[in-house]
């Protein structure tokens, strides 16, 4: 314990000859005082909120950590599960890929079957004209050169005529006779049109198929048959109707035969295509 000094004299003489005043407020001095707060506890009420807070965050954090441990086997189970749909999916991808290059390989098969057998049908065709030509081509020698064919003199067998541009036509015409065996038949070929034209009826002569004064005639010269072809021209408004062949040969009468314009023009000849000599 520190010492304590004895009051002075003069402190103890002036303390006593002043009286004692009574305290503000009007309390006696005898009055009871409220006890004081302890220091300690005037802090730790001060840092309550505080301390709660940490409470329940440190709370929290064993909450999560407890869930954690509580669905972690079922996290590892779903993230087995999601690899394995992973490999499925990437299994099908793979297994539709392979279907989409099998249905492309059997689009293109079946494109180049399509023409192929397109190629086929023309093929076809080409060939069932070309023996309809051959069937025509053996009629028409049977009938000039068989057995039993009927015997006739020079003459026109078909004509055809085909459009080259507005106003000029090439014409085919096929002579044949089989009534002098072995004798050559020679002479000039020439055509006059009959139609109309600006409502009036108009014969073309040679001359004037050919539009030159003196036009030369196609010549023929063969023993059994012959095709002879040429040009003419029609002029602008002209509607042909008939076709008449005239045939002058070297000896003998002239030969004419007539045609419509329809015939010549759709018909097809026999096809022979060269002349026996």
């Amino acid at each position: 314990m520190i010492p304590t000094e004895p009051a002075s004299a003069s402190e103890k003489s002036g303390d006593d000859s002043q009286p004692a005043s009574s305290p503000p407020g009007g309390k006696p001095p005898g009055a009871a005082k409220k006890p004081a707060v302890h220091p300690p506890l005037a802090g730790w009420f001060a840092r309550g909120p505080a301390v709660l807070l940490g409470v329940f965050v440190l709370a929290l954090v064993f909450g999560g950590w407890g869930l954690w441990r509580t669905v972690s086997p079922a996290s590892t189970d779903v993230r087995a599960r999601l690899a394995a749909s992973e490999d499925a999916h990437g299994q099908l991808q793979a297994r539709f890929d392979d279907l989409k290059q099998q249905v492309a390989t059997l689009g293109r098969s079946d494109q180049i079957s399509r023409d192929a057998n397109r190629d086929l049908q023309g093929t076809l065709s080409e060939r069932d004209e070309e023996i309809a030509g051959l069937r025509a081509d053996v009629a028409f020698y049977e009938r000039l050169v068989g057995a039993t064919s009927q015997r006739r003199g020079l003459t026109v067998h078909a004509l055809k005529m085909e459009p080259q541009n507005d106003s000029a036509w090439q014409f085919q015409a096929t002579l044949t006779q089989n009534l002098n065996r072995g004798a050559v038949s020679s002479g000039q070929l020439s055509l006059s049109i009959e139609g109309s034209s600006n409502g009036k009826l108009q014969t073309l002569d040679w001359d004037g198929l050919r539009q030159h004064d003196k036009a030369e005639r196609v010549p023929f010269s063969f023993k059994y048959f012959q095709q002879v072809k040429g040009d003419v021209f029609l002029p602008e408004g002209f509607s042909p109707v008939r076709v008449t062949v005239s045939l002058q040969p070297r000896s003998g009468a002239a030969i004419t035969q007539s045609f419509s314009w329809a015939e010549v023009t759709a018909a097809n000849p026999p096809a022979a295509t060269t002349a026996m000599e």
